[in-house]
């Protein structure tokens, strides 16, 4: 994945390898190696994730990234997403390590906030990949 110029990502090889070389490994609980595999896996996916978000950011013509959810928590990933970004000129916005949570978490507590207001939606209602912000963003920067 790191050689190639698209910017879609799977994550599913890699794991593939570390669970089949956990398996064949005797001492799979020897802490030194258990640490040096965590540390390549982590090294591998967010030198992935640094490059293609930097990709996408330059190839959108977008000056400033954010990282948000969980994974934004990840410090590696903090450190190579700014240094990365900052040597191909992108302001680089991460949030406080408290703020970075699980997305579903935030679902949920949007949508408490909305059931404690008197909101609330019928059976009727669908799911939509691009919401009304992400299409009047896009209107804005003269996008379709």
């Amino acid at each position: 994945m790191p050689s190639r110029t698209s910017l879609e990502m799977s994550f599913s090889g890699i794991k593939t390898q570390v669970a089949q070389l956990a398996a064949r490994r005797e001492l799979p609980h020897d802490p030194a190696w258990v640490a040096d595999v965590c540390a390549s896996f982590q090294a591998a996916v967010t030198g992935v994730l640094a490059r293609k978000l930097v990709d996408a950011a330059t190839r959108e013509g977008v000056g400033d990234v954010v990282l948000g959810g969980g994974v934004a928590a990840n410090r590696e990933l903090r450190r190579r997403v700014s240094e990365l970004g900052a040597s191909h000129g992108l302001r680089v916005a991460l949030p406080p390590l408290a703020s970075c949570t699980d997305n579903a978490a935030m679902i949920a507590f949007a949508g408490a906030t909305r059931f404690a207001s008197g909101e609330h939606d019928g059976w009727d209602l669908t799911a939509e990949s691009r919401s009304v912000l992400a299409r009047a963003t896009r209107k804005g920067r003269g996008r379709r």
